[in-house]
């Protein structure tokens, strides 16, 4: 099951990061047709990214939050903005990620979680994982990649 890889799934979680949580909300933001919305709100749902809580019984009206595994998507969601801020903003930045009590600017960098230190594509390979395949590892061998990480 692809969770995120449709536009529409993205920007219905970058619209729950900013506030948002009804189907009119996702509506009016994003221009979306009712059945694309329903069907993306419902596969975001069975991918436990999202909950739906009932709001109102008659008609029956939801409202969406994020779940935990949700919430984890945020870095990637910081990190579009702040590409899409540097790089497609002809007419300049209309959304800026700020600290909720200081209203400070924050600017997203990528991170190793172990040693703080910022990734660049210099200092990085993709080798395997724990689940590699025959194929991978196959793979990985002929290109000369590590087949899993140390430490």
């Amino acid at each position: 099951m692809c969770l995120v890889g449709e536009s529409w799934s993205i920007l219905i979680l970058r619209d729950l990061t900013q506030g948002l949580s009804h189907y009119d909300e996702f509506r009016k933001s994003l221009g979306i047709s009712p059945s694309m919305l329903s069907k993306r709100l419902n596969e975001l749902t069975e991918a436990c990214l999202i909950k739906k809580t009932l709001y109102q019984d008659n008609p029956p009206r939801y409202a969406y939050s994020l779940t935990e595994k949700g919430e984890d998507f945020l870095p990637v969601i910081a990190t579009l903005l702040a590409f899409g801020n540097k790089h497609a903003s002809p007419d300049g930045i209309d959304t800026q990620m700020m600290h909720v009590d200081t209203h400070q600017r924050i600017d997203p960098i990528v991170v190793d979680e172990r040693t703080g230190v910022p990734l660049q594509l210099k200092d990085i390979v993709f080798g395997g994982g724990p689940a590699n395949s025959e194929k991978k590892i196959a793979t990985l061998k002929r290109r000369n990649l590590p087949l899993t990480a140390s430490g």
